[in-house]
């Protein structure tokens, strides 16, 4: 049985996310486990998955929504998978024929040039775009898109920054070119969770007549308009299999609705259905990291749908914009002629691979995901080229409090994009640049992933308006502001945990800064990359267009030699005379949560004097025995036992709010009331409706090591069951090993399974073209 995206078999969910896709629409296929949530017991293959029943969406395997639990699901008529197998309806085959007769005078290699033509004019159309002014974020959605429509309101003068809050924000500080002394940290605003766009009443009815006229659950109208737009039950009445735009609908679920719809009109080659599996395909991809796909694997991905002709179905979704075409390698705009035409393969996607010259791969890739690479891409050359590179921070440089932090400061100060790798001792590198800087009268700031980066990163640069969370200083509730221009009012900005970064959220970002700000791209290679798409850190790293700074700031004590060795693929004992490091043996699921929960509540506290709520547990998976699911349940009925009345949770409560995909913010539930469950998250208060508690709000009691990275606890609790072993990896050992300050707990059930993930199991490449962008452009300065 096939493994989802982000689980192991035995676990159902972990929280390694499979970047090779082979085919990426395999896991759509898995069943839940034994193991799973009891919710899901029984659902069967042709069940829609009901988002109103699921948890919260997680951040470190966005494919696990799909596999989340099936309660409400009632079952698609005739969803049935082996129906997939059925032959090409003749009455679809007989309109191919009669379309083929009324143009003749078309041979298929003219048919190709001509479909290689249009293609070729959407390109020179791309770049005539890029010759003019740039509506950049123009293809971003989600987060990334909410963001940067706030941002250019606000830019207008349409909306003020406090119109984005449920109460005022606090006043924005005024922009300067130099500094103002350090003020007392303001005291937040409570701010809304993001509230979901609104449907209206009569798309809503429409599509829930469509639903349920298929067979589908009516609880998928509201996702269904959201995904679709207004038009939703029209749409999904014309061609159903847009029902894969919603999440946690898969393919099989989708062909059971279009049947009971369509009856015999429909079959496995339907152009609409071949189309909205291309798109499925590549926004399964997406939600492991990758922003393009070869095509060869999506060709074999529709084969295992029961697709016929895969080349041709590829073909048709980027003449009907579904997917974009890339080359990789060769020449980029090689002559051709309709005799080169008559050569390409079956597909029209790759030249003859006899061809002389570097080996071309074909790349498909969705448009939001392309445009956001682009942007991005052109937004870090301008950086690059446009900083001033004669500035004299020599002085800076000689009082700064360690080598690698001055070989920092020596290089911003030569270059507007820089690249600063190290582990979490080297974090002070970056808060000595920015203090540097803003002792040269420099507006400096640096931004982390998550409220407690923001916190640690405050106390190292010893000044509380320095530093702000990425979100925060997107949406303009922290920072400096803007100019008037609508740039961000800085001069010199320090992005920490860089891998956490995808590629829609930093081409928001870069757009947002002004020609001559100075980038600091800074984090440490090891760990887990982003939840969303791309891998912009690695990228930057890989293609060498900027100066790069790597520090040599080892991490200390016991905790820092096993992560750093973990690092280069060697799992050593390490000597921990104050029990820094503690491997806990044990035989089965049962006894590592019985192990875990007493840990947190009776040894750590009593050898440690570290409370439980400042000791975080982080395991592999959310399903299985010993997953997120199990051991929040076990943790709470002994740190927190209560009936809870708020919705499943009780004041007091550690929780996990995602207010979107992608991002997960630790919190403790204080009290709820009409407004819905307040919480606080890291001294931001925070309000999540009554109808987004269930799908936003999770206990947060054990997390897994990507909802963990970017942020540390005095102690922490890894969590290693044996069924976990398939689902463990060098960055995912490493990330989790290292969120504990002062004292790390293992709790050890894969035997071998952990030296052999460390030292032979490295992260999974994704497929970007962020790199080849990068090294394509023109940037003088970068470095050799």
């Amino acid at each position: 049985m096939t493994a989802l995206p982000g689980e192991t078999p035995g676990t159902g969910g972990t929280d390694t996310p499979q970047d090779a896709v082979s085919p990426p629409d395999e896991a759509g296929a898995q069943e839940p486990t034994a193991d799973a949530d009891p919710a899901s017991d029984g659902a069967g293959a042709a069940e829609v998955v009901d988002p109103a029943s699921t948890e919260a969406a997680e951040p470190d395997a966005g494919a696990e929504a799909e596999a989340a639990n099936t309660e409400g699901a009632t079952e698609a008529e005739g969803a049935s998978s082996d129906a997939e197998g059925a032959g090409t309806d003749s009455d679809t085959e007989g309109a191919g024929t009669d379309a083929a007769s009324a143009a003749p005078e078309l041979s298929e290699a003219q048919a190709e040039l001509a479909a290689q033509r249009e293609l070729r004019e959407r390109i020179e159309q791309r770049k005539a775009a890029k010759a003019a002014p740039i509506a950049a974020g123009a293809g971003l959605s989600g987060t990334a898109a909410d963001l940067l429509a706030a941002v250019r309101a606000v830019e207008s003068g349409e909306k003020t920054g406090s119109a984005f809050f449920a109460s005022p924000a606090p006043a924005q500080a005024p922009r300067r070119t130099a500094p103002a002394a350090a003020q007392p940290p303001r005291t937040p605003a409570p701010q809304a969770s993001p509230a979901p766009q609104s449907a209206s009443p009569e798309a809503l009815d429409a599509v829930r007549a469509v639903l349920v006229e298929g067979g589908a659950p009516e609880a998928l109208a509201r996702p269904a308009v959201g995904a679709l737009g207004e038009q939703a039950g029209e749409l999904l009445r014309t061609d159903p299999w847009q029902l894969l735009a919603v999440p946690g609908v898969r393919p099989e679920q989708a062909d059971g609705f279009a049947r009971a719809l369509l009856g015999a009109d429909c079959g496995p080659d339907d152009g609409r259905r071949t189309a909205a599996l291309v798109g499925w395909v590549l926004e399964r991809a997406a939600l492991q990291g990758h922003t393009a796909l070869d095509a060869g694997d999506v060709r074999a991905a529709l084969a295992e749908r029961a697709v016929s002709d895969p080349d041709a179905a590829v073909r048709e979704a980027v003449e009907e914009g579904v997917a974009l075409l890339f080359q990789e390698g060769g020449d980029e705009e090689p002559e051709e002629t309709e005799a080169d035409a008559e050569e390409t393969d079956e597909a029209g996607l790759a030249p003859d691979a006899d061809a002389p010259g570097e080996p071309v791969r074909v790349l498909l890739g969705l448009d939001r995901y392309a445009l956001a690479e682009e942007s991005l891409a052109d937004g870090l050359a301008r950086l690059v080229n446009t900083c001033e590179k004669a500035a004299d921070w020599a002085e800076a440089a000689a009082a700064a409090p360690s080598p690698s932090a001055a070989e920092l400061i020596r290089t911003t100060a030569a270059a507007g994009l820089v690249a600063h790798s190290g582990g979490e001792a080297a974090r002070a590198e970056p808060a000595a640049l920015i203090a540097a800087a803003r002792g040269l009268g420099l507006r400096a700031f640096g931004a982390a992933h998550s409220e407690d980066g923001r916190r640690r990163l405050s106390a190292a640069t010893g000044d509380p308006d320095t530093a702000v969370t990425l979100a925060g200083l997107l949406s303009g509730a922290q920072g400096p502001g803007r100019d008037e221009e609508g740039a961000l009012a800085l001069d010199l900005l320090v992005v920490l945990d860089a891998p956490q970064l995808d590629v829609e959220s930093a081409a928001v970002l870069v757009e947002a800064l002004a020609d001559g700000a100075r980038l600091v791209l800074s984090g440490d290679p090891g760990v887990l990359g982003s939840a969303g798409a791309g891998r912009v850190f690695a990228d930057v790293l890989a293609a060498r267009t900027c100066p790069q700074v790597v520090s040599r700031t080892p991490d200390p004590g016991p905790i820092g030699e096993l992560v750093s060795g973990i690092g280069i693929g060697e799992l050593n004992q390490v000597d921990a005379p104050g029990k820094e490091v503690v491997i806990v043996p044990v035989r089965d699921a049962g006894e590592a949560v019985h192990r875990t929960v007493q840990l947190v509540a009776d040894s750590v506290p009593r050898a440690f004097s570290i409370p439980a709520d400042e000791t975080q547990v982080i395991t592999v998976g959310h399903g299985g025995a010993a997953g997120t699911r199990v051991l929040n349940e076990a943790l709470k009925q002994r740190l927190n036992p209560g009936p809870g009345r708020f919705g499943g949770f009780d004041p007091g409560d550690r929780v996990v709010h995602v207010p979107a995909p992608g991002r997960a913010v630790p919190g403790v539930v204080r009290s709820a009331d009409a407004e819905g469950l307040h919480l606080d998250c890291g001294g931001v208060p925070v309000v999540v409706p009554q109808e987004r508690v269930e799908s936003s709000v999770r206990h947060g009691w054990a997390l897994s090591a990507h909802q963990a990275a970017g942020m540390r606890w005095p102690a922490a609790v890894v969590v290693l069951p044996g069924d976990a072993a398939q689902g463990l990896s060098r960055p995912w050992v490493y990330t989790a090993f290292g969120r504990g300050e002062r004292h790390l707990s293992v709790v050890h059930g894969v035997d071998q399974a952990l030296p052999h993930a460390v030292a032979q199991v490295p992260a999974q490449e994704r497929t970007t073209r962020l790199r080849p962008l990068l090294e394509a452009l023109p940037t003088p300065d970068a470095a050799s």
